[in-house]
């Protein structure tokens, strides 16, 4: 192998050609003029279409400035006199893009990608199976990305330092306490890295404190805080009694938020009309005196996943210094300002709205040429439908009809979640404790004699009874390098103690059919058994393949 790979490059021509002799990054910004208090933002091409340039959407990004305030007595005074910062007390769930609920794309007028709810879900399923460990350390926090960890859980019948019901909100990351039984882990290290990613502070010392000395030097003698006229950062801006800001430059690239983005080709004049309904949301704690947490107020309009994440208030955690027998309010915002902003909160140093940013190409004539002798290019992309099978009690078996009709099916997820009863009260999607949505799955779902029937036919020859059947069969390698078949050469960020453990996800691929098929609408029933000691919605996806034939040139539909 390494002979071969020394002959290669030996033979390798000196230099290649340009097939692009420019690359210009365009930006446009959103038709909200900063104001999101209707949870949604509308971007439109038109500007890009009259550019005579190939634009490449599936390098296409949002950033989108994000406003996360926390507030309440419970905070104390969170400024450097103090002593008692706040910064790692609140976060955000996995990936910006959960902020996303919905989108819908119109291209020259015509609706091509329907409005599907908890799209997120879908799209964090897709990133966890596909992303390498890599991909974690380069990109992910630029786009807010840091699985939590499937060990780091914990469940609460009533109110906990870590919160009530399922809660990864234990950020004080240790080894082991290998004397508790059973326990796999004592911190949640996803939710630590994330808050890292947002949470410079310039008012902060850049050490601990040395023999003989009080403390380090600061960080705003190596970069102070950042006025908005300066390269946007994100970063705590606020600090003060009762109130602390953070202020996020969130990158989504449109790759991650659906299967068109990432299929379509170079395209000139072509004019898309994208709505993005957002996951803005608000959550209060009230703290005991004894710091034990308990939700007041989950407050998201569209009912979607609440981004929003409150850290362990016990000792070590990012959450000690909070005030006990206090209320914590905290808000998530699109734009520059937090809405009902509380008294001593202000604007942000970042931008008022969502900007898209798209690259531009200028061809090599040559190749221009050889790109235009079929103009007519064929987009073959995937959709999704999103169903919900609700109240799955504890030990009881399910035989539920999903769909009469859906062509062009490709795979089918389950997402096992806790109902809000199971889940003490609480809904595992909008609680600030739960990572659920955003990654993991309700922890330790299991289902028995499980499978998919599409129209009568079972999709698994043997109905599956074990957990391992499952993940060595069907979620092993789905969306990974070759399939995960390449022992060194695979992508995927979860094994099998992982997905029996937080990311429980029952996929199913049923794309392996005639092509005479493909086209026959086909009903979709889910069977099996629930075998877990707590009840379950199934929150459930159908991929199905879609296509488009679109002129390159002129960007009309063909």
């Amino acid at each position: 192998m390494a002979d071969t790979l020394v002959y290669d490059l030996a033979s390798m021509t000196e230099g290649s050609p340009n097939v692009f002799v420019k690359k210009d990054w365009l930006n446009i910004l959103d038709n909200q003029n900063g104001q999101y208090r209707g949870n949604q933002s509308v971007i439109d091409t038109s500007q890009l279409s009259n550019s005579n340039k190939y634009m490449n959407y599936r390098e296409a990004y949002l950033a989108v400035p994000l406003v996360l305030t926390g507030s309440g007595a419970a905070l104390g005074d969170t400024s450097s006199a103090a002593g008692t910062p706040a910064d790692y007390s609140i976060g955000l769930k996995n990936w910006y893009g959960s902020l996303i609920h919905s989108l819908t794309l119109d291209f020259n007028g015509t609706t091509i990608i329907q409005q599907t709810p908890f799209c997120s879900l879908w799209n964090i399923f897709k990133l966890m199976t596909s992303l390498s460990t890599s991909d974690v350390l380069t990109l992910g926090p630029t786009i807010g990305f840091f699985p939590d960890d499937a060990l780091g859980f914990s469940f609460n019948t009533n109110a906990g330092n870590d919160g009530l019901g399922t809660s990864y909100t234990n950020n004080s990351v240790a080894a082991p306490t290998l004397t508790i039984l059973n326990s796999y882990g004592n911190g949640n290290i996803g939710l630590v890295k994330r808050q890292q990613y947002i949470n410079y502070d310039s008012l902060a010392f850049t050490g601990a404190a040395n023999t003989g000395a009080t403390n380090t030097a600061l960080f705003s003698d190596l970069l102070a805080r950042v006025p908005a006229s300066a390269f946007f950062k994100s970063q705590v801006y606020t600090q003060a009694a009762a109130i602390l800001q953070i202020q996020i430059m969130a990158i989504i690239q449109l790759k991650h938020l659906h299967s068109f983005f990432n299929n379509v080709p170079l395209l000139k004049g072509v004019f898309m009309k994208a709505t993005l309904n957002l996951n803005q949301s608000t959550v209060s704690v009230a703290l005991d005196a004894n710091k034990l947490m308990t939700p007041t107020i989950v407050a998201n309009p569209l009912g979607g996943v609440s981004p929003i994440m409150i850290a362990s208030t016990r000792a070590g955690a990012g959450g000690a210094n909070l005030i006990a027998s206090q209320t914590l309010t905290v808000n998530l915002s699109v734009g520059n300002t937090a809405s009902n902003a509380p008294a001593g909160s202000g604007p942000s140093g970042l931008a008022t709205g969502i900007v898209l940013y798209v690259p531009a190409y200028t061809f090599n004539p040559v190749y221009e040429q050889a790109y235009l002798s079929s103009p007519v290019k064929r987009i073959v992309y995937t959709d999704i439908y999103q169903y919900q099978v609700t109240g799955v009690a504890a030990n009881a078996n399910f035989n539920q009809l999903i769909t009469n009709g859906i062509a062009g099916i490709k795979s089918i997820l389950i997402l096992p979640i806790y109902t809000t009863a199971a889940n003490a009260g609480v809904n595992p999607l909008a609680s600030p404790f739960d990572a659920a949505g955003c990654g993991p799955t309700s922890p330790l779902a299991a289902l028995t004699n499980f499978n998919v029937v599409v129209s009568g036919q079972n999709m698994l020859y043997n109905t599956q009874r074990y957990g391992y059947e499952q993940f060595i069969h069907n979620t092993y390698g789905c969306n990974a390098v070759n399939g995960g078949l390449t022992d060194g050469i695979t992508s995927g960020l979860f094994g099998q103690l992982d997905w029996e453990t937080g990311y429980s996800y029952y996929y199913v691929n049923c794309a392996r059919m005639l092509p005479v098929e493909e086209s026959v609408p086909k009903s979709v029933s889910i069977i099996g058994q629930n075998i877990s000691a707590k009840a379950f919605d199934f929150y459930i996806f159908i991929e199905y393949q879609v296509e488009i034939s679109v002129d390159v040139l002129t960007g009309a539909r063909v």
